[in-house]
């Protein structure tokens, strides 16, 4: 999902950019706001899984492969806001030090594989906690599918700027990026159930979205 660069208009690199700087500074309020001293260490440990997990490849249907992005994961250990500061801070380390992701187009993937799926998963269990019985199970229910969501997410938010600027038609874009994301999502759903339930299971406390 990683936009190279050359693949996005200026006017739409440039869009995405100010959006996602704008995020970040909402973030850093928010964050500030809520953050405390058992935070720190933990979004540390938290970026670092993150990305080392996006490290590691696993196969998908049609001989391509996908990684964990990670959002999902950030936004229910974290909270929403400071998920989004550690997946803008990985995402820039990929960009800069790996070349995975152009810097063109930096603004575009931070908001594909970082801001929606931050806030649309926190969000999500937000209304979850509110709708749903306070039950392990549940918890994890809803984690797994926000998951999901937050890659089909990110890919559809892809696709759709990929079109507008021309590199590719929505209609061949779109479904082919729907049909590898969709399954990637199976194994973010996986990966993020479990270490949410490993979590839990030793240290609820540090649980952001507290089941």
């Amino acid at each position: 999902m990683h936009i190279p660069d050359g693949f996005m208009n200026a006017p739409l690199s440039l869009a995405g950019g100010v959006v996602a700087a704008g995020l970040i500074a909402v973030s850093v309020k928010k964050a500030a706001d809520t953050l405390d001293d058992r935070q720190v260490p933990l979004a540390g440990l938290v970026a670092a899984f993150i990305f080392a997990m996006q490290m590691l490849n696993f196969p998908v249907a049609g001989g391509t492969s996908g990684h964990f992005l990670g959002a999902g994961l950030a936004a229910i250990l974290l909270g929403p806001w400071m998920a989004c500061l550690v997946m803008s801070v990985v995402l820039v380390t990929q960009s800069f030090v790996f070349a995975d992701g152009g810097i063109t187009a930096l603004g575009a993937n931070i908001l594909n594989m970082g801001v929606v799926g931050a806030l649309l998963v926190g969000g999500l269990m937000l209304v979850a906690q509110r709708a749903l019985p306070h039950k392990r199970g549940a918890f994890l229910a809803v984690a797994g599918v926000g998951a999901w969501l937050a890659v089909v997410a990110g890919a559809v938010a892809c696709s759709f700027e990929l079109a507008i600027s021309g590199t590719v038609p929505l209609g061949t874009v779109l479904p082919a990026m729907l049909g590898v994301h969709v399954l990637i999502g199976i194994g973010e759903a996986v990966i993020t159930v479990a270490a949410v339930s490993a979590v839990l299971s030793t240290r609820p406390d540090v649980v952001k979205v507290i089941a």
